[in-house]
């Protein structure tokens, strides 16, 4: 693997740190405590590339590569872990899975409005009371001659709101049974498609998430991604690719609380002299500084797989399982470093900490991620 960074990743590391840097960072807190969900900020991230960024330039994409990509949502997340979020879900699974499974004319309506950012996507397979258990789906899909009846509820979407398309897994033969989902695409104006309770969270507040409920929701057959049976399998493929950019996701965030603690030991004076000088403090910053170039060893190695075509399913549970583990860890490290002031709003890293728990969490658990490599390593 080539450790060197090409002049492609720099050149998108600097326009998504000059967008974050101009356009999020002025309104962080202020979005943070409102709950609000910044759309033109992701349409003008569209406009930037970053809303189609390893999409084909056939589609309306950038056409770069996963180490593109990784870097774009990590300099984003430096700044707001909200909106590297919400560029991460809308990139890796609805765009993702349209562009991995979805058909040719599937591919050329949806990809050029989700790649420009016109069109925000969203992505259906976790429920109430299915979460790592997605064979037990409650929510179906019934053919009804041409067209499929859906019936169910979503949750935890992000964007399950404001999302103009979502991808949905639905369970179309019976409960735990092999090839019992299907995947298919729902535009937000069709009858019996609505949004249902928005969540209020811990973190990440400015990343919309939000049931959403189908109630004799009519969809024509050509809305179906792949085969019948086939989405569960899908999802595991976007799956697997969308761990990278949780990965990505989690290391800006450490990177941000890192670079903020760093910079707030060399101000901040006790005993006459930076804290930075205490061994108490300097270990602290020797073990971030370390962690992060671990994780972003890990991302290099997933995103190098994925841009080869490789099988990636081992390498971005690795990288997604450490880095979300890390970004929580250095968070909380980042509060004990700044005190007092760390546990206030008024300076960045009870943020950074607030939101890096959903990194452990979101797209397979830490102890989904064990399973995942657990079964890898022992075939």
């Amino acid at each position: 693997m080539n450790f060197q960074t090409n002049e492609l990743t720099q050149q998108v590391a600097q326009v998504a740190r000059d967008f974050a840097v101009k356009h999020i960072r002025p309104h962080v807190m202020e979005w943070d405590e409102t709950q609000h969900f910044p759309i033109e900020t992701m349409k003008a991230m569209g406009e930037l590339g970053l809303m189609g960024i390893f999409v084909p330039e056939q589609y309306g994409g950038s056409g770069f590569g996963y180490h593109e990509y990784a870097t774009a949502i990590v300099e984003i997340a430096k700044v707001c872990g909200s909106v590297g979020l919400s560029l991460a879900a809308h990139n890796s699974l609805c765009t993702g899975h349209i562009l991995y499974c979805g058909s040719e004319a599937q591919k050329q309506k949806y990809l050029p409005k989700l790649a420009s950012g016109e069109w925000i996507g969203a992505w259906g397979l976790t429920e109430p009371n299915t979460g790592s258990d997605a064979g037990n789906m409650k929510t179906t899909a019934v053919k009804d001659g041409d067209d499929w009846i859906l019936n169910g509820t979503k949750c935890w979407i992000t964007h399950g709101i404001s999302g103009d398309v979502a991808v949905v897994i639905a369970r179309t033969g019976e409960p735990r049974t092999s090839g019992n989902a299907t995947a298919f695409i729902v535009e937000r104006e069709t009858p019996g498609f609505k949004a249902g309770k928005k969540e209020n969270k811990l973190g990440m507040r400015a990343s919309e998430t939000a049931e959403m409920i189908f109630d004799n929701c009519r969809i024509s057959d050509a809305q179906r991604i792949g085969e019948v049976g086939d989405g569960f399998r899908q999802a595991l493929k976007v799956l697997d690719g969308g761990r990278i950019s949780i990965a990505a996701l989690s290391l800006g965030i450490a990177k941000g609380a890192y670079e903020a603690a760093l910079n707030y030991s060399k101000e901040r004076q006790q005993f006459d002299q930076p804290i930075s000088n205490f061994q108490g403090i300097s270990f602290k910053l020797a073990d971030m500084a370390t962690e992060i170039a671990a994780a972003e060893l890990l991302i290099a190695k997933a995103a190098d797989l994925k841009n080869r075509g490789e099988k990636v399913t081992e390498a971005g549970a690795m990288a997604k399982y450490y880095a979300s583990e890390i970004a929580v860890k250095i968070s909380n490290d980042a509060v004990q470093i700044f005190g007092g002031y760390g546990y206030t709003k008024d300076f960045p890293v009870e943020k950074f900490y607030r939101d890096s728990k959903l990194c452990t969490i979101g797209e397979g658990t830490s102890e989904i991620q064990k399973i995942v490599i657990a079964r890898e390593v022992l075939k």
